[in-house]
């Protein structure tokens, strides 16, 4: 059925291929950008991707006016402002994330300090409540997961509470994004599994959210058909450039995807997994995702069943019902076959949770925006039944 009335929104400029790194100062020629505050982690850093960087930009008038490369896994306000005050003083035009999530993540809430000329991230949370127009922001996704390349929306932890804070602007999408798999190779497996599965949850929820519409319809099952096809043998083989290509892909198209139709209970009690046991995002997703979709079966049989012939299922049902159950077994079954490539964690006990935490956790998913999105409503009992049973 066509929604009465929808909107679609994706301004990113995309670079896809083998080599599109070397079209980064063009680009940012195009753009009228010189000097770059680089937004990075320790990870990339060890594993010597910036050199790749430095390589495109060599001999261009593109350069590297500041480094930042502290990023933490869960970024905070306070990282954000350290960012912003290191881009003031060095008299950057523009923010370059090279990283996961937290990178981009991180760039997105430096530049909201930085444009608002704030010192207090957290007026801003929330969704369009910027004022004024931010820098430009360009990604390098060194991950195949988040989608923050292509999204409006970041995720930053107030350290003051302790919780992870939602911000969503259409003022926050990057103006570029590249994805070059020479970026991704050296991920391990199990951040291979997770990130990717934090991917497949993008899609499969915004393809059965209260906000679906048809082209985020079109693109959440070509995620999920590229995702099928090639985590599994980038997660046993990292070097397989095509499936890294495959997946870099497929991320960013489930990013279009839920940017526009949301996401829904995986997501809610992933980000208070994550805020309460520091469980990592595509692992809570992981383990919560077959789980989310049977709580939602009732609503959503149909657009579950839908899903069922992009998940290299060998013999389909006929029927409606048979199909549903079967998008849900090809959910657990990949699961299973990435925790026996990488170690991924399949329950939340194995994750870390405490199961003392769970109503804690069920408390705090309740007042998380994807809510709003979920077909069946979300009550803290009904969270915790569904963390129960995820927890062994």
């Amino acid at each position: 059925m066509i929604p009465q009335y929808y909107q679609f929104d994706c301004p990113v400029k995309i670079l896809s291929g083998h080599k599109a790194l070397v079209n980064l100062p063009y680009e940012a020629n195009l753009m009228g950008l010189e000097k770059a505050m680089v937004v990075t982690d320790p990870g990339v850093v060890a594993a010597g991707l910036l050199k790749h960087l430095n390589a495109a930009i060599e001999g261009t008038k593109f350069k590297l006016g500041a480094i930042y490369d502290k990023t933490p896994p869960d970024s905070s306000n306070h990282v954000a402002n350290e960012v912003a005050e290191i881009y003031r003083k060095n008299k950057c035009d523009c923010l370059l994330a090279i990283g996961g999530g937290s990178c981009i993540d991180t760039a997105k809430a430096a530049n909201i300090v930085i444009s608002e000329e704030t010192d207090d991230l957290m007026k801003f949370q929330g969704a369009d409540n910027l004022t004024k127009p931010t820098k430009p922001l360009i990604v390098i996704p060194t991950t195949a997961g988040t989608g923050s390349e292509v999204t409006l929306a970041a995720i930053i932890r107030n350290v003051d509470i302790d919780r992870k804070m939602p911000f969503m602007s259409d003022k926050l999408y990057p103006r570029l994004a590249i994805l070059d798999p020479i970026m991704t190779m050296t991920m391990p497996p199990k951040v291979t599994a997770a990130t990717g599965m934090d991917a497949l949850t993008h899609a499969i929820e915004a393809y059965y959210g209260l906000q679906q519409n048809p082209i985020s319809d079109a693109l959440a099952l070509s995620a999920i058909d590229l995702i099928f096809k090639y985590l599994p043998a980038c997660t046993e083989k990292g070097s397989d450039k095509e499936a890294r290509l495959g997946m870099a892909n497929a991320a960013l198209i489930a990013g279009i995807a839920f940017s526009n139709s949301m996401v829904g209970i995986v997501h809610a009690l992933a980000h208070s997994c994550g805020g309460v046991a520091h469980v990592p995002h595509g692992v809570a997703n992981a383990i919560l995702l077959p789980y989310g979709m049977e709580y939602n079966l009732k609503k959503s049989s149909e657009r579950i069943a839908a899903l069922a012939p992009y998940m290299a299922i060998k013999d389909l049902p006929d029927n409606v019902n048979g199909r549903a159950t079967a998008a849900i077994q090809a959910v657990r079954d990949l699961n299973k076959k990435l925790s026996k490539l990488s170690g991924l964690p399949l329950t939340l006990a194995d994750a870390g949770v405490a199961e003392n935490q769970l109503m804690e956790i069920a408390k705090a998913s309740v007042n998380d925006g994807s809510c709003l999105y979920n077909p069946e409503d979300i009550t803290v009992k009904s969270a915790l039944a569904v963390l129960k049973k995820a927890y062994k």
